[in-house]
């Protein structure tokens, strides 16, 4: 495998032991680093990490193998969008648009991510330790069979789940003081998917309703709060002692009156 051929890079950037990339991302453009995770993967190399990253936008976009990739640092915006079943960890903050149309794989962030994460996310997981901001989870949906999910482990902004179509967004509110989500507008406009939250929410959008969690609801709660745990050291079975809210949609065309003739 002579991957200096594949891309113009020093090898000070790079370093290749087996099936273990590591790259020093320092003052690379994005173009550049990108270009370089795509000859890895093509390469077969299973594992990356990438040291130093800045602000680098589009990491592991429309990366199509099963490969992990480990990020130290902030990567940019539109992390992991495109993506078809890398698993991406990010040992930081991530910005805006995380997992953007992204269509299976895994991305675990340990801290907090910024607006728009799982923008049309169509496939795989998304879970955050910490905060996210507005919009998240809009127009995520189910493709294929495919049913996306998002936990947040603190807290969401507004028009959280706006225009949801399918999947399972949980949020669970664990560095809140009160137990009341201060979120505007959540589930505007959704018509499909479900919504847990741990902890009752103060503005609802008018499409949404709340319910109590049947049995199935409990199962699958239940498993993605204990992959959430296993990430970040915490108690699942605590966490799930305590209140959840579920909210879904109260039509499939809650603005279809605005068409209809």
């Amino acid at each position: 495998m002579v991957i200096n051929d594949v891309i113009n890079h020093t090898p000070e950037n790079l370093s290749i032991t087996e099936k273990t990339a590591k790259i020093d991302a320092t003052g690379m453009y994005y173009k550049d680093l990108n270009s370089l995770l795509r000859s890895l993967d093509a390469n077969g190399i299973e594992n990356i990490e990438i040291h130093n990253v800045y602000g680098q936008r589009y990491i592991g976009t429309d990366l199509d193998n099963h490969i992990n990739i480990d990020i130290y640092g902030t990567p940019g915006n539109d992390l992991g969008s495109f993506m078809k079943g890398t698993n991406i960890t990010v040992h930081g903050n991530a910005q805006d648009g995380c997992g953007n149309t992204m269509d299976h794989g895994k991305i675990v962030v340990h801290g907090r991510a910024g607006d728009l994460v799982g923008h049309s996310m169509r496939g795989g997981k998304i879970f955050i330790r910490d905060d996210a901001g507005y919009r998240v989870g809009i127009h995520m949906k189910e493709y294929l069979g495919k049913r996306p999910s998002i936990v947040i482990g603190g807290t969401a902004q507004d028009f959280l789940g706006e225009y949801m179509a399918g999947g399972v967004l949980v949020v669970l509110g664990l560095n809140m003081k009160e137990k009341v989500h201060n979120a505007r507008f959540v589930g505007t406009g959704m018509h499909g998917g479900t919504m847990y939250i741990r902890g009752d929410v103060r503005h609802l959008g008018e499409e949404v309703a709340v319910a109590e969690l049947n049995d199935d609801d409990y199962n699958i709660l239940g498993s993605l709060v204990d992959e959430f745990c296993s990430y970040y050291g915490l108690d699942a079975e605590k966490i799930l002692q305590s209140k959840f809210n579920k909210i879904f949609p109260v039509s499939s065309r809650p603005y279809g009156n605005l068409y209809a003739y």
